[in-house]
């Protein structure tokens, strides 16, 4: 899966942005799912999301373990250690979009208002998640820009909002620039990773993760949000 390098440019361009080509798809499948008489429309749940999510993560630490009694090489760990930043990441991204995804499930009212299309009030999760991914993928420029994202579909308040605000900047913030210095190895991924560890120099990202339980304290902080959406999500 191609991972975007989001430490150079923000997210106004993104797929995500509503366009007519996305509302006629929407319509289309509201269409289709409105002739499916007596059919449920399949929804996503928080707190399913959550418990997978913390599952994943146990694993990786589990994989972690493994990385450190295994008698690699340097390099061979250090890439060790950069495979599981980038799975912990894909994992964390799926919880985000699969929350939100539940989010505008619930409450299509704050879409409706972006995309000036009045929708049902229950869409399946395919045309919601298409709704915000347009086909593309969801990503985000650190704990700040995941709030950008996130209110461009739920309300001030909403519990998903309150989630994210109150976790941890500076870890969060790492863990995406960390996973786009290992992914691009760009000269300016390498400068806003140093910047976000408030390091001069590091030789990699992983190089720095396997060091002093690092990566394993970003893990915790990840667990600590997805326990807090496990306990938020109403449903």
């Amino acid at each position: 899966m191609r991972v975007p390098d989001t430490s150079s440019r923000g997210s106004e361009n993104r797929a995500s942005k509503i366009n007519l080509s996305q509302i006629g798809f929407v319509e289309s499948q509201i269409a289709r799912c409105v002739g499916r008489k007596g059919k449920i429309v399949r929804k996503k749940s928080g707190k399913h999301s959550a418990e997978l999510f913390l599952t994943e993560l146990e694993r990786l630490r589990c994989y972690i373990k493994e990385i450190d009694g295994a008698g690699l090489s340097d390099q061979a760990a250090t890439w060790a250690y950069e495979a599981a930043l980038l799975k912990s990441m894909v994992a964390f991204e799926r919880l985000m979009l699969e929350c939100l995804v539940a989010a505008i499930n619930n409450d299509t009212g704050t879409i409706s208002s972006a995309a000036n299309v009045i929708f049902p009030r229950h869409l399946t999760d395919e045309v919601c998640e298409y709704l915000v991914v347009g086909g593309g993928y969801f990503d985000f420029r650190g704990r700040d820009g995941l709030i950008k994202e996130l209110k461009k579909y739920v309300p001030d308040g909403h519990w998903l909002l309150a989630v994210v605000k109150k976790s941890d900047k500076k870890a969060l913030d790492r863990l995406v620039a960390l996973r786009n210095w290992a992914a691009h190895e760009s000269a300016q991924s390498k400068r806003v990773a140093l910047r976000a560890i408030n390091a001069q120099r590091a030789g990699s990202a992983g190089s720095w993760l396997k060091k002093q339980g690092r990566l394993d304290g970003l893990l915790h902080n990840l667990e600590v949000i997805g326990r807090d959406v496990a306990r938020g999500a109403p449903f």
